[in-house]
């Protein structure tokens, strides 16, 4: 499953990473440009650009939930 973001600030990026890590489940973050990176490492997340949404994977329906505030596809 997987879930369109937006993150426009530092602070998007921190609150992102910290919800997944509290995920049981991995979680990847695409980009457009076929970057792929782990959202649990900042350093993976800080290598991405920002500048489209990007497509958060993962098999846990709730946590995709929790994405609600950076949601484009909706």
């Amino acid at each position: 499953m997987y879930r369109l973001i937006k993150l426009t600030e530092a602070n998007d990026l921190r609150d992102f990473m910290n919800l997944a890590c509290k995920c049981i489940s991995d979680v990847g973050v695409h980009t457009d440009q076929n970057q792929i990176a782990d959202a649990k490492s900042i350093l993976g997340l800080m290598a991405l650009d920002y500048n489209e949404p990007v497509k958060v994977v993962t098999e846990d329906e709730a946590f995709l939930k929790k994405l609600d505030k950076w949601a484009v596809d909706m």
